[in-house]
Order: C-alpha cells, then sequence, then structure tokens
C-alpha cells in the first residue's frame, strides 16, 4: 500500500481528508451514523488513532509515523471495499451519547429517537412516575440502555426475536454495568412478555417494504435483514403493534414508534387515528408517539387492520436473501 504524496508530514487532518476524498470517488453511502464523507472518515481515523472528539484541535495536526498511517489507510479502503459501514469495521457506534458495542448481528444504531431519550420523552410524560419501560425490537439495545441511563430508578425490559441480537444487547448491557435493571428477552414481540405494564413503549422496528430494501445501497446489505423488512409496503409489524400495545401500557402510559419513510403508508392505512409527529432538532422523521387512551379509542380500528392484514396474533418475520 503506497501512502499518499504530501510535502508535509502526514497527520490526522490530512488522512481525514484522503478518506473523504477516497469515499466520494468511490460513491459510498453514508446514513448509518453520519450522512457524509467527512465525518465518516473522521469516524474511522480518530478511532484508530485513539484520538476522542473532546480532545484539542490541535491533536489533528500532529506529524505520524508511517506505521500509524498504514494503519489507517488500511483501514479506510476497508470501508471502500467492503461497502461495510463504518460502525461495523470498528465494532462500536454512538448512540444518545453513549458508546455501544455492534456488529452484523444488529442494525447500526442510528435512530432520532436518541434525541427524546435525551429529554426524557418530554413533555409527553413526567419522569418521575416512570418506573417501567419496553424497548420493543431492541436490536443492540441501544434505546433501552439510553433509556435506563435516563431514568436511573426505572427497570427496563428489551425485547427482540433475534436470538443473535440479544447476545450483541446483552454485551452492552454488560459494557454500562446494568444488569440489575436492565433484561434482554427473546420475544416475538409481545408474544413472549409478561403482564408487566410499561410507562412507556418505544420501538424502532422493521419498517421497510420488501422490494424497497433489495434497492437499498450496498452498505445495508451487511445489516441483518430481520431487522429491516415488515412486509410488502413496510407496516406488518407496526400494525401489530398498535393492535396489542394498549394492554401493555400503564393508562397514562405512551407509545414511541419510528417508522421513517413508511410514515405516508401509515397514515393511509390508519386515516382516523391522531398520530403525534415528532419533530427533531437534529433531523429524523417517521416517529409517532400516541397516548394509552387514544391506542384504546382506536383499538376496534387496530383491531380490524390486524385481522385484515392476518396479524391479529403473532407475525413470522420474513427474511430477504
Amino acid at each position: 500500500m503506497m501512502l499518499p504524496e504530501t510535502e508535509s508530514p502526514l497527520t490526522p487532518r490530512l488522512l481525514i481528508h484522503r478518506g473523504a476524498e477516497l469515499f466520494e470517488q468511490a460513491g459510498l453511502f453514508f446514513g448509518h451514523g453520519t450522512d457524509n464523507a467527512l465525518d465518516e472518515a473522521a469516524a474511522l481515523v480518530l478511532h484508530e488513532l485513539h484520538i476522542g472528539y473532546d480532545e484539542p484541535d490541535e491533536a489533528l495536526d500532529v506529524a505520524l509515523d508511517d506505521k500509524d498511517c498504514l494503519r489507517v489507510m488500511e483501514l479506510l479502503e476497508r470501508r471502500v471495499a467492503s461497502r461495510k459501514p463504518a460502525a461495523y469495521l470498528l465494532n462500536e457506534a454512538r448512540f444518545a451519547g453513549l458508546s455501544f458495542y455492534v456488529d452484523e448481528r444488529v442494525l447500526v444504531p442510528r435512530s432520532p429517537i436518541a434525541e427524546l431519550v435525551e429529554t426524557g420523552f418530554a413533555p409527553w410524560i413526567d419522569p418521575q412516575r416512570v418506573t417501567r419501560i419496553l424497548d420493543l425490537c431492541c436490536g443492540s439495545g441501544c434505546i433501552g440502555i439510553a433509556c435506563a441511563c435516563a431514568f436511573p430508578d426505572a427497570r427496563v425490559d428489551m425485547a427482540d426475536i433475534s436470538a443473535d441480537a440479544l447476545e450483541v444487547a446483552g454485551v452492552n448491557i454488560r459494557r454500562h454495568h446494568l444488569e440489575s435493571r436492565v433484561t434482554a428477552i427473546e420475544s416475538n414481540l409481545f408474544a413472549g412478555l409478561t403482564a408487566a405494564r410499561y410507562d412507556i413503549i418505544v420501538s424502532n422496528p422493521p419498517y421497510v417494504p420488501r422490494q424497497e430494501v433489495l434497492e437499498l445501497p450496498a452498505e445495508f446489505r451487511h445489516e441483518p435483514a430481520l431487522g429491516l423488512v415488515a412486509g410488502s409496503d413496510g407496516l406488518d409489524i407496526v400494525s401489530i403493534i398498535l393492535n396489542e400495545a394498549a394492554a401493555c401500557l400503564q393508562d397514562n402510559g405512551i407509545l414511541v414508534v419510528e417508522v421513517g419513510h413508511s410514515q405516508q403508508r401509515l397514515v393511509e392505512q390508519y386515516p382516523r387515528v391522531p398520530f403525534l409527529w415528532l419533530d427533531f432538532e437534529y433531523g429524523g422523521e417517521g416517529v409517532f408517539l400516541l397516548e394509552a387512551a387514544r391506542l384504546r379509542e382506536h383499538a376496534q380500528t387496530f383491531r380490524q387492520v390486524a385481522v385484515e392484514r392476518g396479524l391479529a396474533s403473532e407475525i413470522q418475520h420474513e427474511v430477504t436473501e
């Protein structure tokens, strides 16, 4: 491997810009924690050189030896050759200000729900009375663990149908020393849960239509299809959640669900349901909130849609090759 030619010593800053050039030339996709080539390159370079984001700017201009430069360039070129999101190359992703272990058994954390967790879901619930939270379709456990940190007096259940995902979630529970308050449960949505009622049910479920998954950029092919695909229109999972969540919520509880670009299809499926679509300061869309009372008010509609879709009991997740 040849190092970039430069009249000046190679520095982290120069390698970041070199990486960004490589990424742009290769036409990489960004959307797994970063949204541009420069930020993606910075994430890789800083991690490989053990430079924290909070270090002084001067740290980017320190001359590097050839060994460090070669190691960084190999990582940047792996990103191009493999098309793997940076988080998989580093086995690390950040969510709500916290660090999480990730690998290809789980989706890369990137939900705008992080912003809601950091604000304690204000103003929709009183944080003082939150004692139990459910992270449904938890994947890496990033949402549930972030909730446990935001609500230090609450117990958190994290449920997922994937045993592989739950192994990763377990790693993150231990990483954050939350074994006494956070429990990972293998469950097909609500089917394997106890009769507990929650103050908050939060979920970033699969919501991508089957055909759209096949058309996504190459980076998405490294993520488990089980965490992405939700039937022909992307609404299979959320339809079950809407039908069954009320039975698991406290009377003053809230349901928060991300459906991304399936938002319009969901509105068309339930035209009379008053979904509260949330705004985010740092970007993101397609996250709704419903109070327990609204879920119960429209229970007949949710049940009817679930029956019509053949989803009234439980769903068998579909995996695409």
